[in-house]
């Protein structure tokens, strides 16, 4: 058991709705097995209440949080700092507090690059097909720009705000990095297909796959892909999508669901409070292994 004394140093998460969260066991898994001493909490935050949730990082002296829906870009007027990635995307998903000073930042992509290396898979200058302009896919599509990707070809609906997002996230990139990015409507499926012919990764952060969209995929036809390329697919529950389904059928060498995804980012902001790596293959297998079930 974790031993709460008067050096415990807090941590937490702020979002809304919260009870299905894994984070808490995470990381309180990871910090009992290094014999660090934090404690890392779910908190019911949103909008309404976040501008005092952040104060209260500093008032408590809280080492930082995770922010989740819907709180990820509200968060960013209220910080002192972000990081380049979290500037670039203006999205935060972890907020390290450093006597009083607090920076945001933004792991979901490096969580994605990570879980690619963790396979042995190396896409610096490489071409990415990436579907989905949310939250997740501005990550991904930032963090690959600026680990080196060579061409990001971006997809998502032509309608609503997530396309204005994505327009800036592309602008963003081609003029504040060396990758070369554009813009395409996800409705046009002829471009999307000649895409992939030439893509070495396809990469979809979209909904699609997941309950109640289970039997759902933005690709259903084997033959769009091919079988020397990656499909990774952000959706970890169930563990093997329609998207995935597909992409085996193509013979593709590599197909990776989110678990991985989703581990890493949360060990990159572990590293980010800690300056420690979290275990995350006991992670992997204590954790995740029995909760990302069909």
């Amino acid at each position: 058991m974790m031993q709460i004394d008067g050096h415990t140093d807090l941590l937490g998460i702020f979002a809304t709705p919260i009870g299905h969260t894994l984070s808490p066991r995470m990381h309180n898994y990871s910090f009992r097995r290094l014999g660090l001493n934090y404690v890392y909490l779910a908190f019911e935050v949103g909008n309404e209440e976040l501008a005092s949730a952040v104060q209260s990082i500093r008032t408590l002296n809280m080492r930082g949080v995770n922010v989740s829906m819907p709180n990820k870009q509200a968060i960013v007027p209220l910080l002192d700092r972000l990081s380049p990635a979290a500037r670039l995307t203006g999205t935060v998903n972890t907020v390290v507090n450093d006597h009083g000073v607090l920076t945001g930042h933004i792991t979901d992509g490096i969580g994605f690059m990570r879980a690619l290396q963790d396979e042995g898979l190396d896409i610096t200058g490489r071409k990415m097909v990436l579907a989905g302009a949310g939250g997740a896919g501005t990550a991904v599509a930032v963090q690959a720009a600026l680990d080196g990707v060579g061409e990001i070809v971006l997809f998502n609906r032509q309608h609503g705000a997530k396309w204005v997002q994505a327009q800036k996230i592309v602008a963003l990139i081609n003029a504040q990095t060396n990758c070369r990015a554009s813009l395409h409507a996800l409705e046009d499926q002829d471009e999307l297909q000649a895409a992939l012919k030439e893509a070495d990764i396809y990469a979809d952060t979209t909904s699609l796959g997941m309950k109640p969209h289970k039997n759902e995929a933005v690709v259903n036809d084997p033959a769009w892909f091919h079988s020397d390329m990656i499909v990774f697919d952000a959706v970890y529950a169930p563990r093997e999508t329609k998207l995935l389904k597909v992409a085996r059928q193509a013979g593709v060498r590599h197909c990776l669901n989110g678990i991985g995804m989703i581990i890493e980012q949360g060990a990159a902001a572990f590293e980010l409070w800690t300056g420690k790596q979290m275990p995350v293959e006991e992670v992997r297998h204590l954790l995740f292994e029995e909760d990302c079930h069909d």
